[in-house]
């Protein structure tokens, strides 16, 4: 079962995912997806490393989550931004390029065993990006957002820490 859990900054998406996890499994798996890039975020990632318990498996793959050992898994995949970051980046911000392996990985997974909750953040509710990388980055989101949610199983769309059940 494939989850898209949606929705801005700080708006409970990574809470809600992991809680949800939980439910589905005593024995949940985590997958951060991101790079750390200063002491600022890398303090973060410690903060929420240290907020889960012992239950808890985590990886962190920046590319294959497909290659990991998840199959048959209750797995919280946080967060899509961040991956698609390190996709578009390693495809030279060839956007065409990057969705299409983004895709692949989306579908290998798709036809896994075990409920995948994929965290993304909700685009197109702010400014439009000053750089031509930006608003191809945007469209990129746009569009790997687009594609899970036509997967899914469920949405949800985070509003200020309430959940609301879009599919």
């Amino acid at each position: 079962m494939l989850y898209l859990i949606t929705g801005g900054a700080r708006s409970g998406k990574s809470r809600y995912a992991q809680d949800l996890a939980l439910q589905l499994s005593p024995t949940p798996v985590y997958v951060a997806t991101a790079r750390i890039w200063d002491q600022d975020f890398e303090q973060r990632v410690r903060y929420h490393q240290q907020e889960r318990g012992p239950e808890w498996t985590s990886y962190e793959e920046q590319e294959r989550v497909s290659a990991l050992p998840i199959q048959g898994k209750a797995v919280v995949i946080d967060c899509i931004t961040l991956w698609l970051t390190n996709f578009f980046v390693k495809h030279q911000y060839d956007t065409s390029l990057a969705l299409q392996a983004i895709k692949e990985e989306i579908l290998a997974i798709h036809k896994m065993e075990g409920h995948f909750i994929f965290v993304t953040n909700e685009i197109g509710m702010g400014v439009h990006a000053e750089s031509e990388a930006g608003r191809k980055f945007t469209d990129l989101q746009g569009w790997t957002n687009q594609f899970i949610a036509r997967l899914a199983d469920k949405v949800v769309l985070m509003v200020s820490g309430l959940p609301m059940t879009i599919k």
